[in-house]
């Protein structure tokens, strides 16, 4: 699919004018980057569409025409109507092909997390979009998560998410991207299974641990002991 936009300048700044555009069909936008002026522009919204609806989405990367000079460009901020959803105003960010850019991915699911589901609990989806660089022919549509293994007390972080090769994240790595969490529910219904709740388990685990370090000191202990007396003989 053809991805060059073709931008209009000449675009006089101000809510009036740009209110008549929208009314017109085109969108009011902006160009900026790679050191050179910004730059305020105007562009059909069907061709708008047109560019943003592939696979890559608002990440699609776009061949911005200004007034015959053709650079690379991203959808950096795209504004919408609160209640209508109709893109009010676009920043385009013009992009050098050899160079990482940083951008926001959506973070998709994929998989059922039968075993959260199956005991009544939620997927807590904390992390809806991460940020990467990568180089602009690197950039991913989407980062999936694979969450079939999920259990209820589990997180996956940041520091876990398998990024495409070329792309990296400099966000905090152990930042929660997914949790499978307890609900009241799930543990009404441990309660009527008969389950130990995972956290109980997790405590009787540490407390068999901690048992069992105690006990391994102690016979430590009086292995020590018997040696002293044995010297002392």
């Amino acid at each position: 699919m053809d991805l060059t936009l073709t931008a209009e300048t000449g675009r006089t700044p101000g809510s009036r004018t740009s209110t008549r555009m929208r009314t017109d069909g085109s969108v009011p936008a902006v160009v900026y980057g790679l050191g050179r002026d910004a730059v305020s522009v105007s562009v059909p919204w069907t061709d708008l569409r047109r560019v943003l609806s592939t696979e890559a989405g608002i990440n699609a990367l776009i061949t911005l025409d200004v007034d015959g000079q053709k650079d690379l460009a991203i959808v950096k901020d795209l504004q919408r109507h609160p209640i209508r959803r109709n893109v009010l105003h676009v920043d385009f960010l013009r992009v050098d092909p050899d160079a990482p850019v940083a951008v926001d991915i959506p973070v998709v699911l994929v998989g059922e997390a039968k075993a959260v589901e199956g005991r009544r609990g939620i997927v807590d989806h904390a992390l809806k979009t991460l940020t990467v660089k990568a180089k602009p022919a690197d950039i991913p549509s989407a980062i999936t998560v694979d969450i079939n293994a999920l259990r209820i007390g589990v997180t996956i972080t940041v520091a876990d998410v398998t990024l495409p090769a070329g792309v990296i994240t400099e966000m905090d790595p152990g930042a929660p991207v997914v949790t499978g969490a307890a609900t009241r529910f799930s543990v009404e219904y441990d309660h009527e299974e008969g389950n130990e709740p995972e956290a109980a388990a997790a405590v009787e685990d540490a407390a068999v641990e901690d048992s069992t370090d105690a006990d391994a000191a102690a016979d430590e202990d009086a292995a020590d002991a018997g040696s002293d007396e044995a010297a002392g003989e």
